[in-house]
């Protein structure tokens, strides 16, 4: 349509069948169509500016990227990317101050107010790995080492073959196998995360965390030695341990509900039909929560002090994580219910 509008009056110019004032709207369209893609060309040069990205630890200037109002923080990282090729966009933190505020990949040039000659500050994040990856890996080794220890390998007990196991024992292995089993398929089929990798070194430390605990939890349940409370109280706390899986199953399927795949879209979460769901009245993280009741229950019905003394750094640590949850959704969602707690209802 342009480029015929364009000829038609080239035409109407050039031609001498045509009145002067005709010929000379045609020259005006003409000059005034140069003139609007000149202007355009130069409000685009205006509009692009120069953002300087600088190394956290020392000021040093890492990239000098092009951006519109419109660009965002992801944009950048790419660049950056094309710069270094060692830092990714998983292992960037963009930051307006050097201690600042991690920016978000969503956030824009327009929305952070920033200017032609701005400075951000990049804070290296070390290797990548990602997330599903660490979760199978946490989740793989306990299944493995607990089913491993139950076996009663020679090196940790000797000659065992005379040694009955208790009913206790084979409910224990049954559970830890259940959870265990249960967290990877939750890693595979459930799970929608909000980062895509984490540090590498998290690996290392989570899988210490979870395979050391589960050895040594292992090597005295499955202990020949090893002395089962009363029936009542194992069949107790097995109901429990039933019990809250079936809720931090349901609260995972829940969370899940609440983003779309592909996004990190956050949103408040609400109970759903799922009576399991309900506790999110009460607190921010019902999931902790959940798990939390899980190993107490574990621990009731095996009456093991290294179970409970899991169970009690897993609460301390889930504790921290929904406290920092639960700040971050006040701060985000100002209509957050005011009645919820992080972990424990009505209390913490």
């Amino acid at each position: 349509m342009l480029r015929k509008w364009l000829h038609t009056t080239l035409r109407v110019h050039n031609t001498n069948k045509y009145s002067a004032k005709t010929k000379l709207k045609a020259a005006t369209n003409i000059v005034n169509f140069v003139s609007n893609i000149r202007y355009s060309q130069i409000i685009d040069q205006i509009r692009v500016m120069e953002i300087e990205i600088l190394d956290a630890r020392n000021s040093k200037v890492l990239a000098k990227c092009t951006a519109q109002p419109s660009s965002t923080i992801k944009d950048l990282k790419v660049q950056v990317h094309s710069a270094n090729k060692k830092l990714t966009i998983h292992r960037q933190a963009l930051r307006l101050e050097i201690r600042g505020k991690t920016l978000k990949d969503s956030d824009t040039i327009e929305s952070l107010d920033l200017r032609n000659g701005a400075k951000l500050y990049l804070k290296d994040l070390g290797p990548q790995i990602g997330w599903s990856t660490v979760f199978l890996a946490e989740y793989a080794g306990p299944l493995l080492v607990y089913l491993w220890v139950y076996q009663r390998p020679w090196i940790f007990y000797g000659d065992t073959t005379t040694a009955s196991f208790t009913t206790t024992a084979h409910i224990a292995a049954a559970c830890y196998t259940i959870h265990y089993a249960k967290r990877l398929l939750e890693t595979i089929f459930v799970h929608r995360f909000s980062h895509a990798t984490m540090p590498i070194g998290n690996l290392f430390k989570n899988c210490m965390y979870y395979w050391g605990f589960t050895a040594y939890v292992a090597y005295h349940v499955n202990h020949p030695l090893f002395t089962s409370p009363s029936m009542a109280q194992v069949y107790a706390g097995l109901a429990g341990f039933i019990f809250s899986e079936l809720g931090n199953l349901s609260i995972h399927i829940n969370l899940r509900n609440l983003r779309p795949p592909g996004t990190t879209v956050r949103r408040i979460p609400e109970p759903d039909s799922n009576p399991f769901t309900v506790l999110f009245n009460f607190v921010s993280c019902p999931n902790y929560s959940y798990e939390v009741l899980s190993w107490l229950s574990f621990s009731f019905m095996t009456q093991c002090l290294p179970a409970l003394i899991f169970s009690a750094v897993g609460m301390y640590q889930m504790t921290i994580w929904a406290l920092g949850k639960h700040r971050n959704y006040k701060k985000e969602f100002k209509d957050y219910p005011k009645q919820r707690k992080s972990i424990i209802p009505f209390i913490l």
